[in-house]
């Protein structure tokens, strides 16, 4: 990512960043950046972000330079001024934000349908926000919480991932207390044998906050499964 940063706007101050080596160690925070320039005869140099003359090239620590040889020459960022270190500044932490939204969405599109804890951060009439323990935004609608839910803040709150949406590369997390699979999860949660397999849940029918009902079998004949 700090690469492409620096190619980026490199790219834009020289119009290019074919010939130029962008070499980062990431330990010690060092950055190295050189330009690869074809040496011309004096006098002929028509692109100097691609070309170099053969006097400046024999000048810049390379007496045996000859026209049509390759010199690399070592460029120092920080010699810029404040407006491409800004522009550099700029464009890595849309970077990082950009992969950082795709990490969030990549980790809860794997956790639909998986039961996920959040705090209650702030309600409004249509939606509560929760952050989770990595203070990542979980959003659930009135529409999926059940009947008589009332939320403070700090409260503690057990949900399913129901989708990710994403729009404009921003994703939402959408959770549901209402979802068939909440109930599905918590039994498996808070029944050792469902848990471990021995009790498996056929089907889920619930009116949310109201009654609920499942059906249940048991491939182990000394178990009552409905028991």
């Amino acid at each position: 990512v700090l690469e492409e940063s620096f190619r980026n706007v490199l790219a834009k101050m020289f119009g290019t960043d074919e010939n130029l080596d962008v070499i980062l160690n990431p330990d010690k925070g060092d950055v190295q950046i050189f330009q690869n320039l074809t040496v011309v005869p004096d006098g002929e140099v028509q692109n100097p972000n691609l070309e170099i003359s053969l006097t400046d090239a024999r000048a810049d620590d390379d007496p045996d330079a000859e026209v049509g040889e390759e010199h690399t020459k070592e460029i120092f960022f920080d010699k810029f001024g404040r407006r491409a270190i800004l522009n550099l500044r700029q464009t890595l932490q849309s970077k990082i934000l950009d992969l950082q939204h795709e990490a969030i969405f990549e980790k809860f599109k794997d956790l639909e349908g998986e039961l996920v804890s959040g705090e209650v951060y702030q309600t409004w009439s249509r939606e509560t926000l929760l952050l989770d323990d990595e203070k990542n935004e979980l959003l659930l609608p009135k529409s999926e919480s059940i009947p008589g839910d009332f939320f403070r803040k700090g409260d503690m709150v057990r949900a399913i991932v129901k989708r990710v949406d994403n729009p404009n590369s921003n994703p939402k997390v959408i959770i549901s207390r209402t979802d068939n699979r909440f109930l599905r999860r918590l039994f498996e949660l808070e029944v050792p044998e469902i848990h471990d397999g021995l009790i498996n849940i056929r089907a889920v029918a619930r009116i949310p906050g109201e009654r609920a009902k499942i059906a249940v079998e048991s491939y182990d004949e000394r178990i009552d499964p409905v028991g």
